[in-house]
C-alpha cells in the first residue's frame, strides 16, 4: 500500500486525489443529513442521505482498485444501511402521491378508500422508522462511520492510484457502459412493458442510476456529449421510476384493498401516467440498441477533453 502524502500538483490530477475528493465529498453528505433524518420534520434530508449513501456505494465501486480501505469501511454494511432508509423513503413516496397527487382528482368516495390505504402506509412507516433509528444506534453503523473517518484522516491506496486520472478514464468507465449496454431491458417492447418484464425494465433503471452516479463524478473531464449523455441517462431513469412507482403502488393497493373497481378513478389516472411514462420508451430502446449509437458512446469515454483545474482538487489540497 502506498501512504497519501501531500506534494505538488502535476499537470494532471492523480487518481488517488480524484477518488479522495469525490469520497470526502459523499461521506460528509451522508452524514450531515443524520440529525435532520431523525428528527423527520421533513422527508427531504431521508431522501438526500438515501441518495448519499448510494452515491458513496458508487464511489467506492469505482475506485476500488486504487483504496484501500478498513475492514469495517465496506459496501455490503453501506448497502444493509441503504436498504433500511430506503423503506422509510418508499413509503414517504407513496403516501406524499397518493395525498397530493392522486387523491383530489378522485370522487369523494375513491378519497375514502385511498384514506384507508394511506392510513395502513402510515403504520407501516412508523415501523419502518423505529427500525431506521435502532440502525443508526447500532455499534456496527457507528464502526462504519468511524472507519470512514479513519481513512479520511490517513487514505491509503495502491500503486496504481498514483497514475494520472485522465489516462485511467476509459478504463474505470469502459465496463461501466458495457454493463447497461449489454441489459436485457433494452430488448423489451412498449407492447411487453408488463409483468416479469417490468421487473426488467426495474432493474434497467437501477442499472441506468448506476451509470448516472458514477458518469456524474467525471463532468469536469469531458466536454458537451458526456454531459448530454449523462441528461439523457437521468430522463429516461427518471422516466422508468415513474413506471416502477405506478407498479408498486397498483400492487400496493390490491394488497390492501378487496376490490380495485372502486377505484376506478384513479385506475384511469395511474394508466395515463403509465403511459405518459412511455410514450418515448420505443425511440429510445431503438437508439440504444443501434450500431452507431453504441459505438458513439464507446468514443465519447475514450477521449477525456480536459486535465483537471487546481479548483477540482480544493477538497484534497485543503
Amino acid at each position: 500500500m502506498v501512504n497519501n502524502q501531500k506534494r505538488q500538483s502535476d499537470d494532471q490530477s492523480r487518481l488517488d486525489e480524484y477518488a479522495y475528493q469525490v469520497i470526502v465529498e459523499q461521506f460528509k453528505h451522508v452524514t450531515k443529513q443524520q440529525k435532520k433524518v431523525l428528527k423527520d420534520e421533513n422527508p427531504e434530508p431521508l431522501h438526500q442521505m438515501r441518495v448519499g449513501i448510494r452515491r458513496l456505494r458508487t464511489a467506492l465501486q469505482v475506485f476500488e482498485m486504487a483504496i484501500a480501505l478498513p475492514k469495517s469501511a465496506n459496501n455490503k454494511q453501506l448497502r444493509d444501511v441503504a436498504r433500511v432508509l430506503g423503506k422509510v423513503r418508499d413509503l414517504d413516496v407513496q403516501i406524499a402521491s397518493l395525498k397530493d397527487e392522486y387523491q383530489p382528482k378522485v370522487k369523494t368516495r375513491e378519497k375514502h378508500c385511498i384514506d384507508q390505504v394511506i392510513a395502513s402506509l402510515q403504520k407501516q412507516r412508523k415501523k419502518a422508522f423505529s427500525k431506521m433509528e435502532k440502525t443508526f444506534n447500532q455499534p456496527l453503523y457507528q464502526e462504519v462511520k468511524s472507519a470512514f473517518v479513519a481513512w479520511l484522516e490517513h487514505p491509503q491506496y495502491t500503486a496504481i492510484a498514483q497514475l494520472p486520472l485522465t489516462s485511467l478514464l476509459p478504463d474505470l468507465l469502459s465496463p461501466l457502459l458495457s454493463h447497461l449496454l449489454l441489459h436485457p431491458g433494452w430488448l423489451i417492447s412498449i407492447e411487453d412493458a408488463s409483468d416479469e418484464n417490468a421487473l426488467v425494465l426495474h432493474d434497467l433503471r437501477k442499472a441506468l442510476k448506476h451509470a448516472r452516479y458514477q458518469t456524474e463524478f467525471f463532468i469536469p473531464c469531458y466536454g458537451e456529449d458526456f454531459q448530454n449523455w449523462i441528461k439523457e441517462v437521468k430522463e429516461l431513469q427518471e422516466r422508468l421510476g415513474q413506471f416502477q412507482d405506478i407498479q408498486v403502488l397498483q400492487a400496493l393497493l390490491t394488497d390492501q384493498l378487496d376490490n380495485l373497481e372502486q377505484l376506478s378513478d384513479l385506475q384511469k389516472i395511474l394508466n395515463a401516467k403509465i403511459t405518459d411514462a412511455l410514450s418515448t420508451w420505443e425511440q429510445t430502446r431503438q437508439k440504444y440498441l443501434k450500431d452507431d449509437y453504441r459505438y458513439h458512446l464507446h468514443q465519447i469515454l475514450l477521449q477525456p477533453t480536459a486535465r483537471l483545474e487546481p479548483r477540482h482538487l480544493e477538497l484534497v489540497n485543503n
